[in-house]
């Protein structure tokens, strides 16, 4: 395995800074579903993502409460190996834990070897399903 793009991720996640951007993001198709997902895990559940650029090495995930622009949940960062399947579990996050319906949202970047955002997508449900 690879440390580079684990590196890369941690460094940026310490530093507050964002990757350097291609100048035509492909856009990523992302989806998943919260059944089965139990309230606060830190289990992620299964992803499915389409058109994911051919130079993609890693994919990276955020995830928000409240949508695109409510707060910081956290994520992670996965080798892609070619398969439009994520397993659920391959990242530990801060899950779910709503008093009531949230909803939230997963945003992935696709990095090319050199860290370059190369394609982005994003899906959000509420929680509970």
């Amino acid at each position: 395995m690879n440390a580079k793009p684990l590196i890369f991720a941690a460094v940026l996640a310490l530093g507050g800074c964002k990757p350097p951007e291609a100048a035509n993001i492909a856009p990523l198709d992302v989806d998943f579903s919260w059944v089965g997902t139990a309230r606060c895990t830190s289990v992620p559940p299964e992803f499915k993502i389409g058109r994911v650029p051919p130079a993609t090495r890693t994919l990276d995930f955020t995830f928000r409460a409240g949508g695109a622009g409510g707060s910081m949940q956290g994520g992670g960062t996965v080798a892609y190996t070619g398969s439009p399947v994520v397993p659920a579990g391959s990242f530990h996050y801060l899950g779910p834990c709503p008093l009531g319906t949230q909803n939230y949202q997963f945003t992935v970047q696709a990095l090319d070897a050199s860290g370059t955002v190369i394609g982005r997508g994003a899906a959000s449900h509420p929680f509970p399903p």
